[in-house]
């Protein structure tokens, strides 16, 4: 397993959020792309790359706009977080709606 991993649950739904593309950042004096994956059947992501990263501040963007449909009001969701521990790994799981989002520390 990758140390960062997401699970997307579409909450209007009441299902896992399928087929949303996620993509990991890195800030250093800018952002840059680490990987990127797609969620699968389960809602999750969890290859979504190296198994060690250093310490630093990171980011998901979640392509939302793919999953919700063109127009929608939410076309990009993005998480920004800090790793302290390299070693910790560090689950970030999206509740979508339509209109809203939230986020937290997952396990």
């Amino acid at each position: 397993m990758s140390l960062v991993t997401t699970h997307v649950l579409d909450t209007a739904r009441g299902r896992p959020a399928a087929g949303v593309p996620v993509r990991l950042d890195a800030r250093d004096d800018d952002w840059s792309t680490i990987a990127a994956a797609t969620t699968d059947d389960d809602g999750r992501v969890r290859d979504l790359g190296p198994d060690t990263l250093p310490a630093g501040v990171y980011r998901l963007v979640f392509d939302t706009e793919s999953y919700l449909g063109e127009g929608c009001f939410l076309p990009e969701v993005t998480v920004a977080f800090r790793i302290t521990d390299p070693a910790a790994h560090h689950h970030v799981p999206v509740l979508l709606s339509p209109f809203a989002y939230s986020t937290y520390r997952g396990s």
